[in-house]
């Protein structure tokens, strides 16, 4: 049985200072080479097999991946100070990404993640306050809290993946 909590299970507290924004982005901006580290060394059987019908390492990478699109068309809206931010598609897909290459997944997320940075990088501080509706958490949330929710997203992920790998152990 899975140790990591299912992502809708999850709860956010946004409490923080949005003048944390530069600790956040370093976290958004530090996944590809934690992806790239989570995989390293493994076989394609390690990265293609599924445990229980649940994605598949591989799988966990790709959504990774299939969701920066959807990041990316938010920090746009940010930018463009809409009220409330595209919801994400969630429905019951099947992923491909087994048909694929672990190599090609982790260079299209880097780049998509390196164009994401590169956009903030040129937002001003006070921009990083801005607020827009998000659906199904039925929050008003903050650019900086938006940052912060992508680094959750990205870590629970990673925590599957290293979970799967029989990654680093977890002290207990």
């Amino acid at each position: 049985m899975s140790e990591v909590v299912p992502w809708l299970d999850r709860r956010f507290n946004f409490d923080f200072p949005a003048s944390l924004y530069p600790n956040i982005l370093a976290r958004v901006r530090g996944t590809p080479p934690r992806m790239e580290d989570a995989v390293h060394g493994l076989s394609r059987e390690q990265l293609v097999v599924k445990h229980g019908g649940r994605w598949s390492i591989q799988e966990n990478a790709g959504h990774l991946l299939d969701e920066e699109d959807l990041f990316w068309r938010r920090l746009k809206e940010y930018h463009a100070g809409v009220e409330t931010l595209t919801p994400a598609p969630y429905q019951d897909i099947e992923l491909k990404h087994n048909d694929g290459q672990i190599e090609t997944i982790l260079r299209d997320f880097r780049a998509a993640r390196e164009r994401q940075v590169q956009l903030l990088t040129g937002f001003r501080p006070d921009d990083f306050a801005r607020t827009a509706w998000h659906a199904r958490l039925k929050v008003s949330m903050r650019l900086v809290d938006h940052l912060l929710f992508m680094a959750e997203h990205d870590d629970h992920h990673l925590a599957r993946i290293w979970e799967l790998a029989g990654g680093p152990p977890v002290a207990g």
